[in-house]
């Protein structure tokens, strides 16, 4: 097993070189050069299995040999410790709530994992690694979780200043030991754009080791895939096809769902459910992608104009747009409608949702609406807890959310940031100074 990039223009790399680089020196995106399916045996009896053993099964179909797999299995359990539950919202609806991690997102699963394998790497290894992330919210304080404390290895994470949560920002400036913030006056875009010109520059390239822990690296990517099979595990039950509609912004999160597809989970069709930052929608309607600058919206996290995993899609699919909307629909929301949205479920389920939950909630309901000679079940996915999102989610519903434990005992302590400019220049000599 070897991964290629997407662009082709680059040397074939092994697991080792895809997760410690993480960026192709072309600026593609690593992906798996062979994709084997579990043997359908697999689905027959997967009610039965947990949801590590699920996991580990996937990472092995879709890692192959490239790690021995007792040790493989040992980076799985250690990763993926807590729950992905499927909670029956009526008798067509189902949340997958991927908040049940430290950070309270789900961007835990793909940081945890990544932070145990590039811990063994590292190991092997003995050279710092040093880890570079742009968050336009949930990834930063993931991130951070994930790595604090993780020998060998420091995060420096950029994120747009004023556009994110308090809270979210409260997760990544103040864990302090190995973990940096800076705060970038720009865009999410602006953030990523600086990560990608870090991997592309060769004197920073020879004077530190560096990888990223964006969706652009292929061991944030790969356990993503786990919860989509876990999820089908938990569905299975209703008898139905099933449905998944992911709230999307960098992509990342369905580029995952789709390879659990291919590697044969029975998933009948996805949403990509898009705020205002409808690129992708766009693109799904008039086979043209034409990136721009993001805009702020109340789903901060999917503020994304140019989602980098895109690449990654039109690589499953041979750049067949046909083929993309044979698998995928897509759909856009105001921030009106996600309001909306928030109040509607509250209401009629007495069930919260945080901003980018309720898009995904819009994109399914969007799916049954235009396609209603099929019973399905529908499964939208819950990125992060609404209590992330308290200014947004209590003068919505008029109510009071309560703090879980590890957000409250973040409240009070103090933000630890550097200022950091747009420009490459800046922040690369901030880089060359380490």
């Amino acid at each position: 097993m070897f991964f290629y990039s997407t662009r082709h223009q680059s040397p074939n790399a092994n697991l080792r070189q895809a997760v410690m680089q993480g960026l192709p020196t072309d600026n593609g995106l690593y992906m798996p050069s062979h994709i084997e399916k579990l043997p359908a045996s697999f689905f027959d009896q997967i009610e039965n299995l947990s949801f590590p053993e699920i996991s580990f099964a996937v990472a092995q179909c879709l890692l192959q040999d490239t790690i021995p797999a007792a040790d493989l299995k040992e980076i799985v359990y250690k990763a993926i410790n807590f729950d992905a539950p499927l909670i029956p919202i009526n008798q067509n609806l189902a949340c997958l709530e991927l908040t049940h991690g430290p950070s309270l997102a789900f961007k835990d699963f793909g940081a945890r994992f990544m932070a145990q394998i590039m811990q063994y790497f590292v190991r092997q290894s003995k050279q710092k690694l040093y880890i570079l992330v742009a968050t336009s919210g949930d990834t930063g304080g993931a991130v951070a979780q994930g790595f604090l404390g993780v020998e060998g290895i420091e995060v420096i994470i950029l994120y747009p200043s004023k556009k994110i949560s308090e809270l979210q920002e409260k997760q990544l400036t103040t864990l302090g030991n190995n973990i940096t913030a800076l705060e970038v006056a720009g865009t999410f875009d602006d953030c990523q754009h600086l990560v990608k010109q870090a991997f592309l520059d060769t004197q920073l390239q020879q004077h530190l080791q560096l990888s990223s822990a964006n969706s652009i690296n292929l061991a944030r990517l790969v356990p993503q895939a786990f919860y989509y099979v876990y999820a089908y595990a938990q569905a299975k039950k209703y008898g139905k096809p099933v449905v998944f509609s992911v709230p999307s912004g960098n992509f990342g999160n369905l580029t995952a769902g789709l390879l659990a597809k291919r590697i044969g989970t029975p998933i009948h069709h996805f949403v990509a459910a898009n705020n205002a930052n409808n690129v992708f929608t766009q693109y799904h309607h008039t086979a043209l992608f034409n990136p721009r600058s993001s805009v702020t919206t109340l789903s901060n996290a999917m503020d994304v104009g140019n989602p980098s995993n895109l690449q990654r899609i039109q690589d499953l699919y041979n750049n067949d747009i046909d083929a993309i909307r044979a698998d995928i629909d897509a759909y856009d929301y105001t921030d009106q409608q996600t309001v909306e949205a928030m109040k509607q479920v509250y209401e009629k389920y007495n069930y919260l949702m945080c901003p980018h939950t309720a898009v995904a909630y819009l994109g399914i309901n969007s799916y049954l609406a235009n396609h209603p000679t099929e019973d399905i079940t529908g499964v939208f996915l819950a990125t992060a807890h609404p209590a992330k999102f308290l200014d947004i989610v209590e003068p919505a519903l008029n109510i009071k959310v309560p703090l879980p434990e590890n957000l409250a005992k973040l409240v009070d302590r103090p933000k630890q940031a550097i200022p950091m400019s747009t420009q490459f220049a800046d922040f690369k000599a901030y880089l060359m100074q380490l």
